[in-house]
């Protein structure tokens, strides 16, 4: 029989893609307050050109930005996240379609893991209609993908910002300090 160990806290990120850059200051403002955990990290602005899944519904010239929060988080919460992003992406809708895209997820030293309502072969429920993605691992010094990973997370510049993340959780008070 294998021995239960208490769960690691695990760092909040979101990945915010709209085409107004003043809506993404403002949602993670908004985020802010609705998770009840301050912004320790602000990606700078990225174009957003990986695909253009979302331009019938969003408009073109897309940014990306990445935050993550101060707070660590328990994995039996996680789930909640997403079902909170999903309630302000809706109330920012214009005309029924959305003006933000929020991806939800969570960075420990081993991974970075994102949120979806879309279930696949790669992801495992979590709850509440909610499925987690393993989009990237760590080894090597470094960030992977998998063949599932989107095109987007794939980058150099995601890998680089994820870093940066990592570094602040690996500082953090209840993460794991193992590599």
């Amino acid at each position: 029989m294998g021995k239960i160990y208490p769960l690691k806290k695990v760092k909040l990120i979101a990945g915010l893609i709209s085409n107004d850059e003043a809506l993404l200051d403002k949602i993670g403002y908004r985020l802010e307050k609705r998770l009840k955990n301050k912004i320790d990290f602000k990606s700078d602005v990225i174009d957003f050109a990986y695909t253009d899944y979302y331009d019938k519904e969003m408009g073109g010239g897309l940014k990306r930005k990445f935050l993550s929060f101060k707070r660590l988080v328990r994995l039996e919460t996680i789930a909640k996240v997403k079902l909170e992003t999903n309630d302000i992406e809706k109330r920012f809708c214009i005309d029924g379609k959305r003006a933000v895209n929020i991806d939800p997820g969570y960075l420990d030293m081993a991974k970075l893991v994102l949120l979806s309502t879309k279930d696949y072969s790669h992801r495992v429920h979590i709850g509440n209609g909610i499925f987690a993605e393993v989009t990237l691992h760590y080894k090597n010094k470094r960030f992977n993908f998998w063949p599932w990973t989107y095109p987007d997370y794939k980058s150099g510049e995601y890998a680089r910002i994820f870093g940066i993340i990592r570094d602040i959780y690996r500082g953090a008070k209840g993460a794991k300090k193992k590599a």
